[in-house]
């Protein structure tokens, strides 16, 4: 009990960093299972030079990495999950991760294409009483800061599958937005990676910053 009070004490304090010069800190999950964890390196520093340069939110320049199981987890308001391959939570990291969702944390999960069973079930192991609800077009972090009638743009082409936007709820907050069929982190990146045009470029920062907005916010 101790050591779950401290972590809340923990993250509260870590939260109110967004009042700060220094501006609050995101982190890139790293995960084990051999899936690569560490997918679009230039995705959340262009997300993170966007929204800063918009005044959308006040964020350190540099993303920290974090492990699924650290303490250091409950540092970070947001967090964010992606890759193409396997992803494995044993028994402590899941319990580390739905402690810091229930304190009061967020994560965004960006399905790079292959991701997506392998997420499915280990999310199972966090909330295995909660299901991944398709959030509607008039979800609020569809119009944030930028207006996203028809929910999330679609940045890269694979298999003509429209994109989906999920959520997991704990006592009625989004804990968890799971974007899938969009490649929006890849939109992140700088275009020159995957020859993106600007416009995709920026639909896709521009849905990020809603993200991030409506995690700042509620």
């Amino acid at each position: 009990m101790f050591r779950f009070l401290s972590l809340i004490l923990f993250l509260a304090l870590s939260l109110n960093l967004s009042a700060q010069k220094s501006g609050v800190r995101i982190a890139l999950l790293k995960y084990n299972g051999g899936g690569d964890w560490y997918a679009n390196p230039s995705s959340l520093p262009n997300l993170i030079e966007y929204c800063n340069a918009n005044k959308i939110a006040n964020i350190q320049a540099e993303p920290a990495t974090v492990e699924v199981g650290s303490n250091e987890l409950f540092a970070y308001p947001f967090v964010h999950l992606t890759g193409h391959g396997n992803i494995v939570f044993n028994n402590q990291e899941a319990q580390n991760l739905r402690l810091y969702l229930e304190a009061g944390g967020f994560l965004h999960v960006d399905d790079n294409y292959g991701l997506n069973a392998y997420f499915r079930r280990e999310i199972k192991k966090i909330f295995p009483k909660e299901e991944l609800i398709e959030l509607p077009f008039s979800h609020p972090i569809y119009h944030q800061v930028y207006d996203f009638k028809t929910g999330l743009p679609k940045i890269h082409e694979h298999d003509g599958k429209a994109p989906q936007g999920f959520g997991l709820f704990y006592k009625g907050r989004l804990v968890c937005f799971y974007t899938y069929e969009c490649d929006l982190g890849d939109g992140w990146e700088d275009p020159s990676v995957h020859n993106d045009t600007e416009e995709k470029h920026k639909k896709a920062l521009m849905m990020g910053a809603n993200i991030v907005a409506y995690v700042f916010s509620h």
